[in-house]
């Protein structure tokens, strides 16, 4: 009588199983939604910056639009007017810009 009172459920031996048939797919969504494309954002960038040259228009991460004067390791220098150069960290070019940008802006 005491055992027909409890209400307890007998467990189920397809716990495991079930969830990892939910889990896996999970997982393999997040893979392809986040973290591969992430990862080939930042192989983008880094061969953007390995082919950074002398004299390419770049804009920063902070907005800042200039011409690369000058090419060290892992700094860049921008030269944003005459005589008025910022050395940047490499990683913080966020983009080459076309040719001629720089001029059609102060147009």
């Amino acid at each position: 009588m005491l055992l027909a009172t409890a209400g307890g459920a007998a467990p189920q031996g397809g716990g495991l199983m079930s969830f990892l048939i939910m889990f896996v797919p999970l997982i393999l969504i997040m893979y392809f939604m986040m973290i591969r494309p992430q990862q080939k954002k930042m192989k983008q960038h880094k061969e953007m910056m390995s082919g950074l040259e002398k004299g390419d228009e770049v804009m920063t991460t902070g907005g800042i639009i200039g011409k690369i004067s000058k090419i060290k390791e892992d700094y860049v220098v921008l030269s944003l007017a005459e005589g008025m150069e910022i050395k940047f960290q490499k990683a913080s070019i966020a983009q080459t810009l076309p040719k001629g940008t720089i001029k059609s802006i102060e147009d």
